[in-house]
Parts: structure tokens; C-alpha cells; sequence
């Protein structure tokens, strides 16, 4: 008797999570709009989104100053948080103690399938931030202050001067049915470390950039253009013919099978009305809104920027357009 008064207690409280997590399914089903990450004002970067962001640029960079030693290099030849390196600047750069420095290592030039720009520039990977504890004539010893990937001997050393993210103001819920703003529209080319599943917090770079007016701050919705057909249709299309041969020996009924599209005309003695006939004469905006992003750093053709919200994954290709 007890065995069975345990086994009606579990098959309770086993409908009971089944109908509350059936409700809560039913209810994310169809979501309107995304609520913003928070109502309070915030930095949309901080940590290794701040100074690891890395950027997409055509300019050439300074290949003088450079990380040549480390008082650790007998035993690693990896540096992270709290290591000493030697950096080939020193007083007769003008390095100070207390100068912050930004990690660079140039990872080669950026071609896409993505942009119909060519020549975006080189692709540099900014790795962590330097903070200069002594100053010799011709180099400085620096503390790595962060590290957002190992440190290696031969990484370029840049001046990094004052960074600081755009805020985060409160703003309404995305609406995901949002028309065009009819200001500039680029593509998501890739993001940081290559990632091909992109949510909130990711580091994108896409191809908008100072030639397009784009600036620092600036809010970018993240779409796709509603296209022609689904990712995969069987040998049918998207609907089935009435001639397909859907009935079974015993009972017919192919004509009216329920996979059918409708016949056009006010008697339904025309033509079947396929999904790509049904699409003809639509807008041309109509799209699906997957995210939005905030415009970290521009260069000449290109833009870094941060995810803030998806409604669901983003992926590089996806279309952006200034708010």
C-alpha cells in the first residue's frame, strides 16, 4: 500500500512540472517584443569586451614597440595576469610609468562572403592590457593588468589611452515587427574568435563604418530579409500539389488532401496557389529581427560592436542597420 501511495505522489507531481513547463512553452511561443537587459543605466562593455574587442582596420600599424622578454620566459612562453614583460619602449619613447598599453597581435587580412566591399583591412586581435611599473632607456617593464588570451613574445604594444564603453540607456522593448529606419544597412561579418552562434555579450564586427557615418554608440538591429522558401523542402516544395498522390487505395481523397494549397479563383477552378505565388506583390521590407547591437569602435570601412539583445541566435551574414 505504501509503494503505491509513493508511485501516485510521483506521477503527480511529474503532471504537474509537465503542465507548468508545457504553459510556460505555450506562452514563448510567439514573443512580441524583448525586453531590454535591465532598466538601470549601464556600460555595454567592461572586463575583455572592453579591452580585447579587437578591430577590423586598412590603416598600417606601428610595428616598432613590441613585447621582447619576460622575467618568467626560462620556465613559460605564455604571459597572463600578474606576469612581467619587457617592452621594446622605453624613455627614449616617452614611456611613463603608469602608461597603459593595449596588446595587438595582427592576424592577416579580412576577405568575406558576407560584404561586397573589398579591402577591409587586417584583422587585429587585441590580446590584453599593459601597465607600465619601470621605464629603462630603451625598454619598459610592464605588469599584464588583463589578459584576454596568452600573451606571447613578439605581440605588438600599442599606446591604449582612455577607453570607455557607451552607456546602456533604458530604452523600450525591441519590437521584432520594427520597419526600416532607412538609415545605412551592412552585414555582420564575423565574430570575435569565430563564433558561428551569437548571443548577448558577443563581440561582432561588421561593415559599416566611418565612410558609412556610423559612430561610437550608435544602436544597429540585427535582421534577415524574409526570403523565398524554407532552409529545406522535400521533393514537393513548400506545399503539396492536389495531383500528388496522397490517398490511400481504400478511401481516395488525394484531391482535397489537407497538404494541398487552395485553387485560385472565385470557384477555385484555377490555378493551385503556390507559397511562391502567394509571396508575389509583398513588401519588400518585411524581415525577421533576431537582435540588436551597440557600436563599440569605428574604423575606415568597418565597426566593432556588442550584442546587447537576441530574441533568438544571430549569425554572421545576418543583415544590421542603424537605429
Amino acid at each position: 500500500m505504501r509503494f503505491q501511495i509513493v508511485c501516485k505522489r510521483v506521477a503527480a507531481a511529474a503532471f504537474a512540472a509537465f503542465t507548468v513547463f508545457t504553459a510556460a512553452g505555450i506562452a514563448q511561443q510567439t514573443p512580441l517584443t524583448v525586453a531590454a537587459p535591465t532598466t538601470r543605466n549601464f556600460n555595454v562593455a567592461t572586463g575583455s569586451n572592453l579591452y580585447c574587442a579587437g578591430f577590423i582596420q586598412r590603416a598600417p600599424i606601428d610595428t616598432d614597440q613590441s613585447v621582447v622578454g619576460a622575467v618568467e620566459e626560462q620556465e613559460q612562453f605564455m604571459f597572463t595576469e600578474k606576469n612581467y614583460v619587457y617592452v621594446s619602449a622605453g624613455a627614449n619613447k616617452g614611456v611613463k610609468v603608469g602608461d597603459m598599453l593595449t596588446v595587438v597581435r595582427p592576424r592577416g587580412q579580412v576577405k568575406s562572403a558576407w560584404t561586397r566591399k573589398d579591402n577591409l583591412g587586417w584583422y587585429g586581435e587585441e590580446v590584453g592590457a599593459l601597465e607600465v611599473v619601470s621605464v629603462k632607456d630603451k625598454v619598459s617593464v610592464a605588469r599584464v593588468k588583463k589578459s584576454c588570451d596568452n600573451i606571447l613574445l613578439g605581440d605588438l604594444v600599442q599606446p591604449m589611452g582612455v577607453r570607455e564603453a557607451p552607456m546602456y540607456h533604458q530604452r523600450p522593448a525591441m519590437d521584432l515587427f520594427a520597419n526600416p529606419s532607412g538609415k545605412a544597412v551592412g552585414r555582420l561579418l564575423m565574430s570575435r574568435d569565430n563564433g558561428d552562434l551569437i548571443s548577448r555579450d558577443f563581440i561582432v564586427y561588421v561593415d559599416l563604418g566611418a565612410e558609412d557615418n556610423v559612430q561610437v554608440g550608435d544602436y544597429l538591429t540585427v535582421f534577415r530579409p524574409l526570403g523565398k522558401g524554407n532552409p529545406w523542402m522535400g521533393d514537393w516544395g513548400e506545399s503539396a500539389s492536389a495531383r500528388d498522390d496522397f490517398n490511400s487505395f481504400e478511401y481516395k481523397g488525394g484531391r482535397f488532401s489537407n497538404m494541398a494549397a487552395r485553387k485560385s479563383g472565385e470557384k477555385a477552378g484555377g490555378r493551385v496557389v503556390t507559397s511562391g505565388r502567394a509571396k508575389d506583390g509583398r513588401p519588400d521590407f518585411l524581415r525577421k529581427v533576431v537582435g540588436e547591437m551597440v557600436i563599440l569602435n569605428v574604423k575606415e570601412r568597418t565597426a566593432t560592436a556588442v550584442v546587447t539583445r537576441n530574441a533568438q541566435e544571430i549569425h554572421p551574414g545576418d543583415w544590421v542597420e542603424v537605429q
